[in-house]
This record gives structure tokens, sequence and C-alpha cells, in this order.
């Protein structure tokens, strides 16, 4: 059967000082009043039946979850006592999907972008739920069509072609210099690595048993206690003992090198937008013909590319001859900085007081 799981464990620190640890980025209500975890749920209306929609994130934010989420069946939060990167998120997930249905296949979704249109998205999972259906020893990723060299993104190479709608991988290249990124555009057989898979739940885990065993061995500590009323007390035992390493790094990597698996990429023809940042958040809001954006009430005097963001909408927020300006308001606390220096707001979250992280 198709499942779907949304990972949305991440801290989001970039997005301090809206991104807090009692409600990090993928719960803040930052697009009308919904969030990106809401957005990535709606994603699969029509496309995998809510009975078979799962989320993955910290056991903590449990509340927040089902609220972002209202159509969240109850015990479909597959809930980490503590962050261990993707691939044990993974992991559990397949291990809780294999305990439920032997036949599992699950697409492993993200909480952080924006991906337009909705219904390439949905013929390009169906496309990639189709090839694992007809082969379970398949690995799936999903390639974006690069539309500028990134260098914060990660790479797949595209080979052959596998009937209408994908391609073998050949490789994965982790954020590429800019001057490889471009070679990659210009070759045409590149495209980024958008974080999104579809396993077999069951291959998943003898695949891991190969590749990371330490891992493998934890999460069947897991597994074997699901159901029982130890459950709880094995997670939070077991998971924290678990290496920590993404999936790509962890799985797919060694895994292009298994002869026991077939991995395959789809290509999305998509708009792709990872928020991971404020000036990402900002590209999706409408700017001014100054290239001011703002998600509240924002006056501007001989100021250009202001993005000013509150989480009051009724904070009106002023600047008078200002550049490429970023300005984020919330009750407690306010970041001032140049749209530059965007990826140093997670050393400032790290110096700020426990009570504002």
């Amino acid at each position: 059967m198709r499942h779907a799981m949304i990972m949305a464990g991440g801290s989001g620190t970039r997005l301090w000082p809206m991104s807090r640890g009692q409600e990090p980025k993928q719960l803040i209500p930052l697009f009308d009043g919904v969030s990106l975890l809401g957005i990535a749920a709606k994603r699969l209306d029509g496309v995998v039946p809510e009975y078979c929609q799962w989320v993955c994130a910290g056991a903590t934010h449990s509340e927040s979850i089902y609220r972002a989420v209202p159509t969240l069946q109850q015990g479909h939060l597959i809930g980490e006592p503590m962050g261990r990167d993707t691939l044990n998120a993974v992991a559990l997930t397949a291990a809780v999907l294999h305990h439920h249905d032997n036949n599992a296949i699950f697409a492993v979704l993200t909480a952080d972008h924006i991906i337009t249109p909705q219904e390439e998205f949905a013929k390009c999972l169906d496309a990639g739920f189709k090839l694992v259906e007809e082969a379970n020893n398949r690995f799936i990723t999903f390639g974006i069509k690069p539309t500028y060299p990134a260098t914060g993104y990660g790479y797949v190479e595209l080979g052959a072609s596998i009937g209408e709608s994908a391609n073998e991988c050949v490789r994965f290249v982790e954020k590429p210099d800019e001057a490889t990124a471009t070679k990659y555009i210009e070759s045409g057989c590149f495209a980024w690595n958008s974080g999104m898979f579809i396993f077999h739940a069951g291959t998943f885990l003898e695949t891991l048993q190969r590749v990371q065993p330490e891992n493998y061995n934890g999460i069947m500590d897991i597994a074997s206690s699901l159901g029982t009323p130890d459950e709880t007390s094995t997670i939070e035992r077991v998971y924290q003992l678990l290496p920590k390493i993404s999936v790509d790094y962890g799985m797919m990597e060694p895994a292009s090198d298994d002869d026991a698996v077939d991995i395959c990429t789809v290509p999305m023809s998509v708009t792709w937008l990872d928020v991971g940042s404020w000036p990402t958040y900002g590209e999706t809001l409408v700017s001014d013909d100054r290239g001011n954006r703002s998600d509240t009430t924002a006056l501007h005097l001989d100021s250009n590319n202001v993005l000013a963001v509150s989480s009051d909408k009724q904070h009106t927020i002023t600047t008078i001859g200002c550049e490429d300006l970023i300005i984020v308001h919330t009750p407690d606390a306010t970041l001032v900085f140049p749209a530059s220096e965007a990826q140093r707001v997670k050393e400032m979250h790290a110096l700020v007081d426990e009570s504002l992280q």
C-alpha cells in the first residue's frame, strides 16, 4: 500500500527569532495563517489517502503538529524523542510502516518547501510509486530541474531513461562550488537533489542492515517493541544511541554501490523553493517597485530591497534610506541584518539567552 511521511523535525535556526524550540519553522503560520507543514500536508490531497499519511517529528511538538495538520489521524505522528538526523527518521518510519503493512511503500517528503504546480508534483509522485510497485528493490529520488548554479543544494546525475518518467541515477554530488554547478547545468544531465524519496519499507530495512548495521540493530530493537507496553520506553532508550547521519550520506550514497538496489530519479518540472532562510521567505512575498517586501504593515522612505517581517500584523515597521536590509520583529526579540549576512542568523541564535531559543 502507498504511504507518505512528511519529515518535520528540523530546528530552523536560520529563521530565528520566529523559529523557536517550542515552535520551529515548519510550524510557524507564516503563509496567511498556514505553516509549511500544513502546506506540505495539503499537497497530499488526492495523492495518498489520509489514513496513509504520516508525520515524523519531535514528540514534544505533537499537539502543535495535530493543530497544523487537522487531517492527520491519531497515532500517525511518528515521534522522535530527539533529533538524530534524517537516516534515523526514515528508518524509524520504515520500521513503523513495515509493522503495520508488510508491503508498505512510502514517500519521504519534506516540510521545508513550496512546490508548484500541484499537478506536476502529484504526477511525479504517482510515477515514483509505480516504479517501486514494479520492482521493490528500486529507491526513488526526485530531481528538480535547476534554474541557476546553486551551491547550497546537492545534485543528482541523470543516466539512461527508464520509461517516460524516470532516469537511472548515476551518482550524488554534495554542494558543488559555483563553477562546477555551472558545468552541471550546462550539461543538462544534473538535477537538484530534492531530499524527497520513495522506498519499499522492507527493502529499506534490509539495505540498512548492509550499509549501516549499527543503526539497523537499534531500529530493530525499537521494531520489536512496537505495539507493546514497552514501545515508548524502548524508543526513548534506544533512539538517543543511534549514530547521527543523513539519509543521503548514510543510505543513498552507499546504496548507489549496492548491486541489490537500483536507484532511479524522477525529474520534476516544478517551481521549488526551500524556505530555509529569511531571504528565501522573502521570495514568497510580493515586492513593491523598489524591491521592498513585507508580511506586515511597512512604510519605506527612500529604501530599497528591504524585507520587513513581524509576528504581530498590527505592528508597523518603518525605514529611511535603507538598502538590502532584513528586519524580523517578534514580541520579545527583533533581528536586523544586511541580507548578505543571512547565513549568520544561526550564529546569533547560538548567542542569545536560552529563553529566546
